[in-house]
């Protein structure tokens, strides 16, 4: 037999056994935790002997990574994760498919105004989610702090050294709870307010579910989390608080069925499944806490005393949340956070030390210099590298979502960040030492 015939044959039955090997099974690629994976797979299986649901856990900004870079064919058969902007970011690559008819038909058409499902079918509204602070009760005790209310309350010289977050760039759930406060405070004022924040951590973790462990276990006062972490953590009896902001938005996590996937007959029964009433009410187990896309009431006696209604919180919430907005400026929000934040910690937080050393002596003793030299560290250290009219600059923003492996745009992007890295540096340098020549003015 000649060889070149052999070695065909062998090839056709490898590819034979390896499409044998995954007919049948659903990769799922997810941020979220194993104990709703886990749940979901389980229970799906169980009703689904034929098919097997394979977990690839990554971050969010990994899992975009993930998809774009795989060929149609190779890639996984389901995206799900809370950030919409990222499911924003697929469908404009052309890397999502419809699937209209997964909907749950008693699902509402939206949460407050914004969609539950997107208007082309290419993703769906699986859960609803919030974003508030978590607190630990006896850390809060143990160390005369108040529990906060709303995010303001965390610039506060009180909860330095206190407070825990994650790099947006690391976290889906993370950049969203940033751009909540951008949208809700207008892009000058939430970048001022989250720099004092951030200024005021104790930590900056790269990934979200090292802050409510954190909370949980003492190592951090206050986090800021999406609302199941907190949830979650206080129905597993961790002696924690969770409380959601004025400033919150309501938005759907999400699920799809990506474009190229292998399995796509099962992939969409999974979905359905995710949507179905029976899938929701999994929604409820307290180690998993989160919202459901059917009412409350819909469920009756199976939803926990006290749990949160997420129809009534979309009322009541302040941030209609924009997706497009988001997934315009997504780059640009976790790369500025990042040269400013993530790469810049210590830096920022002696700038905020110094300025809130300055103020309590200010506040003592007035001085008319110091006070304006305290307005100079101010605004050298809470002020964004991009300006609001900037960041409406379809120009400037078409240069993020340029391809990363042209040697020209790579270049461009990161003399951009190392300028923002520099400047940030220079910028928090010059904060803690007007600060303390304030401070050295108040005898």
């Amino acid at each position: 037999m000649p060889i070149h015939y052999t070695s065909r044959v062998l090839t056709l039955a490898l590819m034979a056994a390896f499409a044998a090997a995954h007919a049948g099974t659903v990769s799922v690629v997810t941020s979220f935790p194993k104990e709703l994976t886990q749940a979901y797979k389980k229970a799906f299986e169980s009703r689904n002997p034929d098919i097997k649901i394979e977990i690839l856990n990554k971050n969010t900004t990994a899992s975009i990574a993930y998809i774009k870079e795989l060929p149609a064919g190779q890639r996984p058969d389901v995206m799900w994760a809370s950030a919409p902007d990222a499911f924003e970011v697929l469908a404009r690559d052309k890397l999502l498919q419809p699937a209209p008819e997964v909907k749950n038909p008693q699902a509402p058409a939206k949460i407050g105004n914004y969609p539950l499902n997107d208007p082309e079918n290419q993703y769906y509204g699986q859960a609803l989610a919030g974003y508030g602070l978590m607190w630990n009760t006896r850390y809060m005790k143990a160390n005369n702090i108040p529990a906060p209310k709303e995010w303001s309350d965390l610039v506060r010289p009180e909860y330095f050294n206190h407070v825990a977050m994650s790099s947006p760039s690391r976290s889906g759930t993370t950049h969203l709870t940033v751009e909540t406060i951008l949208q809700g405070e207008g892009w000058e004022k939430g970048w001022a307010q989250m720099l004092q924040i951030a200024g005021n951590c104790a930590a900056v973790t790269d990934r979200s579910f090292a802050v409510p462990d954190g909370v949980n276990n003492g190592q951090y006062g206050v986090g800021l989390v999406i609302d199941f972490f907190g949830l979650a953590g206080k129905a597993s009896g961790y002696p924690v608080e969770f409380h959601y902001p004025n400033v919150t938005a309501v938005v759907p996590a999400n699920i799809a069925l990506v474009a190229g996937a292998k399995n796509v007959d099962e992939a969409k029964k999974f979905i359905s499944f995710t949507l179905s009433r029976e899938g929701q009410e999994l929604l409820f187990d307290p180690a998993i806490s989160r919202l459901p896309i059917l009412p409350n009431a819909s469920f009756g006696a199976k939803v926990p005393a006290g749990y949160p209604d997420a129809i009534e919180l979309a009322k009541r919430a302040k941030v209609q949340f924009d997706s497009k907005l988001s997934s315009d400026r997504y780059q640009v929000v976790v790369s500025m956070f990042d040269q400013m934040v993530t790469f810049r910690l210590k830096d920022l937080q002696a700038a905020t030390k110094a300025i809130h050393d300055a103020e309590r002596k200010l506040k003592a003793k007035p001085n008319a210099q110091a006070a304006q030299l305290l307005k100079q560290a101010h605004s050298f250290a809470y002020s964004p590298m991009v300006s609001a009219d900037m960041i409406k600059d379809k120009e400037f923003l078409a240069l993020f979502l340029k391809n990363k492996k042209d040697v020209a745009v790579a270049k461009q992007l990161t003399g951009l960040e190392d300028l923002w890295s520099s400047k940030s540096k220079a910028n928090y340098e010059k904060a803690r030492a007007l600060a303390e020549q304030a401070a050295a003015l108040i005898k």
